[in-house]
């Protein structure tokens, strides 16, 4: 058995008594209290300190980033901060903050407390905007070496491959999902090459689960994910329900983002399509993870004929939205009526 094998199957079986010595390798003295936190790519605990509050473990899945990429991420995070971005940079210890024990690779960070948003929120909306405006002042500074950029091929492309290849797609679906991921896809590429997006430092999955609000603060967690792409990308999972509601949510944002920095309107064209491939991606990521017992457990549904049906439909509905025209951005009304 090889060693990267050997990982993969100590992580699938991390014990409490694997978290606590991990965390106590680093000279923190841990009390025993455990906490699982809402992860399912990576292992995540709250760990209670002896003293002090306590911190937040991370351990880190074998084979998905290199050393390389997480350690950018880590110095993205501690780059932010250091603009008073209000992000949540992984502690440092002995000049690290990527650690390894046994088998393991894991981050801590400070615990920090808050909520998700609430999307019907319009004045939570600017603020959102005004952080993710900071966040790409900061992201267009200068380049990623070794995180992925956000591509239709990647997201798209790949993913379809993927579930056709292994086999995931009842037979009978297969020639519809099939020319329905081709068009879409070509729908996607044609709003790409369209637009032409410059590609910058992003959160990456920026959602409202990766936001805490707390006293009127909001403040950014979570940057696993990031990558370089279309600044649209930080902005769109902001926008829910149907056209005539997301057009107020995205001037919010965009009043709020634009206090920071310029935005390219026609951005806006990716709005569906990023939807589109981020359903797409999304499949393939529970079907590359099938074999962690983890995942069977959270997502019983997945792979049954119900969910490939629902699955096709959504991308039959999403074929029909990017072909729309793409949001309109309406100016935020002040009190006046005057913006």
């Amino acid at each position: 058995m090889n060693e990267a094998r050997d990982d993969t199957l100590a992580y699938q079986d991390l014990q409490p008594n694997d978290i606590l010595a991990a965390v106590e390798s680093l000279e923190l003295r841990c009390d025993g209290r455990l906490l699982p936190l809402n992860s399912y790519e990576n292992r995540v605990y709250q760990v209670g300190l002896d003293e002090g509050s306590p911190v937040v473990a991370k351990f880190y899945r074998p084979g998905r980033w290199s050393d390389a990429a997480i350690q950018e991420e880590h110095d993205f995070a501690a780059e932010l901060a250091e603009r008073d971005v209000p992000v949540v940079p992984p502690l440092r210890r002995a000049g690290s903050s990527l650690h390894r024990h046994a088998a393991f690779r894991f981050s801590v960070s400070p615990r920090v407390a808050g909520r998700e948003p609430e999307l019907d929120d319009l004045g939570l909306l600017r603020q959102v905007g005004r952080l993710v405006g900071r966040l790409h002042l900061c992201g267009e500074l200068r380049d990623f070496v070794h995180r992925p950029r956000l591509t239709p091929a990647r997201l798209g492309t790949e993913s379809s491959r993927f579930l056709l290849e292994h086999g995931f797609l009842p037979e009978p679906l297969r020639p519809a999902y099939e020319s329905l991921c081709r068009d879409l896809l070509a729908a996607v590429e044609d709003a790409w090459a369209l637009v032409q997006p410059r590609e910058i430092r992003l959160h990456g999955d920026f959602h409202p689960g990766n936001v805490l609000v707390h006293d009127g603060q909001v403040r950014i967690v979570d940057l696993d994910d990031c990558v370089s792409g279309p600044a649209v990308q930080d902005l769109w999972m902001f926008l829910s329900g149907e056209r005539a509601e997301q057009e107020p949510q995205l001037a919010e944002l965009l009043a709020g983002y634009l206090e920071f920095r310029r935005f390219d309107l026609a951005e806006l064209r990716l709005v569906e399509p990023l939807r589109s491939l981020r359903i797409m991606h999304y499949a393939a990521w529970i079907a590359r993870r099938w074999q962690d017992p983890a995942f069977r457990i959270a997502f019983p549904w997945f792979g049954t004929p119900r969910y490939w049906d629902e699955h096709v439909l959504s991308l039959r509905e999403q074929l029909a939205l990017v072909q729309e025209p793409p949001l309109e951005w309406l100016p935020p009304q002040t009190a006046d009526n005057a913006y």
